[in-house]
């Protein structure tokens, strides 16, 4: 493919695999960060979802781009619409990284999102990861420092999602036409408890870490104390309804049927990570 492919969050947990993957692939990328900050072998280009000054440089050149929106933010369809929009205007291939579920209720932004992606007549693929196994390093890290990761899941199950798979995903998204006008829903190969997932990290780390499930308001007071804005607390606190619920437990080939490769286990995931879950 000729033009330029555009990655949105390339510093972030996704987007530094991708990155490196459309690299080795031999595309032209263009990562785009907050900071704007060179990636070896990319071109640097500064994208702020709040400014949409950023917005036509960022896709100038772009004949793809991956899209997603970075952590921290509530506001999914009023940050990502008018970033879509103009990836439309521009008749930019786009492939989306959204989320595990939001198919079952038209009225849920994220899958506002989708539809407007859908409905536009550009060429897309739509991403719907579960609950990524790298939050184990990232979010609940201080918990497993602890040695108690607080959270309020009950007893439900994740098929958790390594970011190398979503990224290899993504790639695959990106490089070939295979798979457009498609939504891919993509899940580690078991569901897992939280309990499970911790006894695995304990037992890898040689660390004493226990799970405990909380209430939500206990949820919303934890973040909050460690400073996290109400508002956000509030929406991370929310995500984990489907959660309890048991609707994230269900597991797809399609991370597979998009990279020829098995998705990676938890366990793999934390073998991989082991040096950062015990540091």
């Amino acid at each position: 493919m000729a033009g330029k492919v555009l990655v949105l969050g390339a510093n972030g947990n996704v987007g530094k695999p991708l990155v490196k993957l459309l690299l080795d692939k031999g595309e032209s990328v263009k990562a785009a960060s907050r900071s704007g900050n060179a990636i070896d072998g990319a071109e640097a280009v500064r994208f702020d979802y709040d400014d949409a000054a950023t917005f036509g440089p960022a896709f100038e050149g772009v004949d793809r781009a991956y899209i997603m929106l970075a952590g921290g933010y509530v506001d999914a369809k009023g940050k990502l619409l008018p970033v879509i929009e103009a990836a439309i205007s521009r008749n930019v291939k786009i492939v989306f990284q959204s989320v595990l579920g939001v198919d079952a209720d038209d009225s849920i932004p994220y899958r506002q999102v989708e539809l407007t992606i859908i409905n536009s007549g550009v060429p897309y693929v739509i991403l719907r990861p579960n609950w990524f196994s790298d939050n184990f390093h990232t979010y609940w890290k201080a918990g497993i420092d602890h040695g108690q990761v607080s959270v309020p899941a009950d007893d439900g199950k994740s098929s958790f999602i390594d970011v190398r798979d979503i990224a290899a995903s993504a790639a695959a998204a990106l490089t070939t036409s295979n798979f457009d006008g498609k939504a891919f829903n993509l899940t580690g190969p078991e569901g897992l408890g939280y309990a499970d997932a911790i006894a695995l990290i304990s037992k890898a780390t040689g660390k004493p870490v226990t799970y405990l499930t909380l209430s939500d308001e206990a949820f919303i007071g934890l973040l909050t104390g460690v400073g996290v804005p109400e508002d956000y607390a509030t929406f991370l606190t929310s995500i984990f309804y489907p959660v309890r619920q048991g609707w994230t437990s269900g597991v797809t080939g399609d991370v597979e049927t998009l990279t020829g490769k098995p998705a990676r286990s938890l366990e793999t995931y934390i073998a991989d990570n082991l040096a950062t879950l015990k540091a």
